[in-house]
């Protein structure tokens, strides 16, 4: 099974106001995106390959409610909050949260969590708080990855090194999972990876050898879950990555990265196209 995701980040936000939006007014953004692929991905092989985009919030209702009975497509959410609703205890103190039983309520069938910059977020307010302990954003985030598991939601979880962490990646990502899955029920996790020291502007992406190596690597210690490139799938890697085997899919952030830079529906089917393709050559 192949898997192919998408992060939407804040790619919604207009071009007028600074972002990279010219797709459509925000309040269409979501149902917009959602028109213009769910048709053709209706067309793959759904024991072959399934799709998700993970949507920031404000548009997972109308990307639900163009989404119908039996399309290929789902829609995500970006992240949940560590703790949740629990009759008797809590009936919803958190303001300002996204739990996962509120996602689950919606329609919302996965999340992604522990993405690098949700991982950068948490490190910043700890280092402000005096709390050094590496482990510390890893213990926080399994408490997301368990309540989201416990909501029902399958989780899509990042992990990767920073450039100051390369020489000791094997230890860093071995952690990421041993602490960040603790306690998980692994049937509804995958992971992604991502090379963070690789990841932006005027950086130099891993070749296959490394990403074989890196994805063999998370296999064996994470017990076969499967794994996808988390450092961008795009038209230019697609075939590539189609062609490793201990890869089972990857992540889609933008789709253009020059002139009018952004997400484009049309432009990301051409990714999947050429994705597989690769894997069915």
């Amino acid at each position: 099974m192949k898997r192919i995701y998408v992060n939407l980040k804040r790619f919604d936000i207009p071009r007028v106001l600074g972002g990279v939006n010219t797709l459509a007014p925000i309040r269409e953004w979501g149902r917009r995106i959602v028109e213009g692929v769910k048709e053709e991905v209706n067309g793959y092989d759904r024991n072959e390959v399934e799709f998700t985009i993970f949507f920031p919030e404000a548009h997972l209702i109308p990307a639900l409610e163009t989404l119908e009975e039996g399309d290929s497509l789902k829609a995500g959410c970006q992240s949940v909050y560590r703790d949740d609703v629990e009759t008797g205890r809590n009936f919803g103190a958190f303001t300002s949260n996204r739990t996962a039983k509120s996602m689950a309520s919606l329609g919302v069938k996965q999340v992604i969590i522990g993405h690098c910059e949700e991982r950068n977020d948490k490190k910043g307010i700890l280092l402000e708080a005096g709390v050094t302990d590496a482990s510390a954003v890893n213990r926080i985030l399994n408490s997301e990855v368990k309540a989201a598991v416990n909501s029902g939601l399958s989780v899509l979880y990042c992990i990767g090194e920073t450039s100051d962490e390369k020489e000791d990646w094997k230890q860093v990502l071995k952690d990421q999972i041993d602490i960040g899955l603790n306690g998980v029920d692994r049937n509804d996790v995958v992971i992604a990876y991502e090379p963070v020291w690789a990841i932006g502007p005027g950086k130099t992406p891993p070749g296959k050898e490394y990403i074989q190596m890196v994805a063999a690597y998370i296999k064996e210690i994470s017990g076969g879950l499967p794994v996808v490139y988390g450092g961008g799938l795009k038209a230019e890697n697609a075939r590539m990555l189609a062609s490793i085997p201990e890869v089972d899919g990857g992540l889609i952030a933008l789709t253009r990265f020059a002139g009018d830079i952004g997400f484009y529906p049309e432009e990301y089917l051409e990714i999947v196209r050429i994705y597989m393709e690769g894997v069915n050559n």
